[in-house]
């Protein structure tokens, strides 16, 4: 049997030849352009909360696009057959189902793949991705850690593969058309922009030390972070809190938010320091006695929360992180996850403010709107818009998988990168509990070998990002 891309190396040799090479295509990647009538098929690696969201979105493009979801790869088997069955009500086609991501890349018939695993997998499984050919859509932040951000951005060069990033926003055509203003100098030269993560979080408790569930592979599902005894708290969704596996809120909802500061910025560098500092506030020092217990509550991520009682949470829920840069620009960032105020027009408790020479911009949402000097009425605002308009970022990946042309990403590995970069800088400040300047050059801190150690991790054998990709 020919070989798909075999089949469209052949068909299309003749017709795109000479536009492959302009477009810095070598002759063993140009095949991975898909032709305009070629079905696209993927795989979705990651199928919990995050995952359902991809799996919908795919599905919608189905017949607009041409894509199929062939496979669904989680390391919980519990979730094949209601996620199966996502697929099949969408779109008449019942996906494969598969626990180890490997025999997905494995599979010469898939095209691309969609990464929504918990962030300490986000590496290694884009550069094995990569490194099979495959294509790829990675949620963010793109990595644990910023030195396998990096070899992400290696990667993604060295196979001359398409890598899309999940920060959404870029996306939008109002966002890109605030983003637009502020560059055009709408309210005058940026100075500084304050982006807000806002989110009440209660405690998500805290539980013993279990066999995992027999639906879990879950040496696989720890992967590339150290081994330890299963435990419920440090699993599913509640990952996010504990530093192995996680990035707390600032690495969670924070990338959008400091990806939109950074793009508002026009900064495309690292910048030269960062000083974050924080805490856990507002739960109990204290196990409560089981009558006093509050009552479990089951909120996003298919998880309880216990109001104030204790937890055994590593990251911050209140968190204030600032940059700067070279230029002497700054970026503001604050996680709040108690009771707190809002701020901008609106009462925001997600988006961006941007503060200029001539007066200031405020962004939530797919909403803008300009405020000039300190009067109250905006004089710039977005348009509203109408159903369909809003933008998609997974039609953006697909359309550039057809094109071949890498620069049409609206969120490309390298912004992706930069971006991530921001609360990952922040939470080393934060756990070393001291500001820290940053050569990005090199990307090392300055005479900070305490600091620089922080920068990669550990990995725990065979599960390795390799210096070398």
């Amino acid at each position: 049997m020919t070989n798909r891309r075999e089949f469209l190396k052949k068909s299309t040799i003749g017709t795109v030849g000479i536009a492959i090479g302009g477009m810095g295509f070598s002759s063993k990647s140009y095949a991975s352009i898909m032709g305009s009538n070629e079905r696209i098929n993927l795989a979705v690696i990651g199928i919990r909360n995050q995952g359902s969201v991809h799996i919908n979105n795919l599905c919608n493009l189905h017949e607009s696009h041409n894509v199929k979801i062939k496979t669904l790869c989680d390391t919980d088997e519990l979730l094949f057959a209601s996620r199966s069955k996502m697929v099949f009500d969408k779109t008449g086609e019942r996906p494969l189902t598969e626990w180890d991501m490997q025999k997905v890349f494995d599979d010469k018939e898939i095209d691309a793949v969609s990464i929504v695993t918990p962030n300490h997998w986000h590496a290694l499984a884009t550069i094995w991705a990569c490194q099979a050919g495959k294509h790829v859509y990675v949620e963010k932040p793109i990595s644990h850690n910023i030195w396998e951000g990096r070899k992400m951005v290696e990667a993604a060069n060295k196979y001359k593969v398409h890598v899309q990033v999940g920060l959404n926003n870029r996306s939008s055509p109002n966002v890109r058309e605030a983003i637009k203003f502020l560059h055009d100098g709408g309210i005058g030269e940026v100075y500084m922009a304050r982006a807000l993560c806002f989110k009440a979080r209660d405690s998500y408790g805290m539980a013993k030390d279990s066999e995992p569930p027999k639906t879990l592979h879950y040496d696989r599902w720890l992967g590339p972070a150290p081994w330890r005894s299963y435990n419920e708290k440090r699993g599913h969704y509640n990952w996010h809190w504990y530093w192995d596996t996680g990035n707390g809120d600032t690495g969670n909802t924070g990338p959008h938010q400091l990806d939109i500061a950074r793009w508002g910025l026009n900064k495309n560098e690292h910048p030269v320091k960062v000083n974050s500092s924080g805490g856990i506030y507002g739960f109990r020092q204290d196990e409560a006695k089981p009558e006093d217990r509050t009552p479990g509550k089951m909120v996003y991520g298919e998880v309880e929360t216990y109001g104030h009682d204790k937890t055994t949470q590593e990251t911050p829920n209140m968190q204030t992180a600032v940059f700067k840069y070279s230029d002497g620009t700054m970026l503001e960032f604050e996680t709040r996850g108690r009771y707190t105020n809002h701020e901008g027009s609106e009462g925001q408790e997600i988006g961006n403010l941007f503060f200029g020479t001539n007066g200031w911009l405020e962004i939530y949402g797919s909403t803008w709107n300009a405020f000039r000097g300190r009067e109250k009425e905006p004089f710039a605002s977005s348009k509203k818009m109408e159903h369909g308009q809003s933008g998609n970022h997974w039609a953006n990946f697909l359309d550039v998988i057809r094109s071949g042309n890498s620069d049409d990403l609206n969120s490309n590995i390298r912004e992706g990168f930069y971006s991530s970069s921001l609360p990952l800088l922040a939470n080393i400040s934060y756990r070393l509990d001291r500001e820290l300047k940053f050569n990005g050059e090199f990307e090392k801190f300055v005479n900070d070998s305490e600091a620089d150690a922080m920068l990669t991790r550990r990995y725990r054998k065979p599960y390795v990002v390799p210096d070398i990709v």
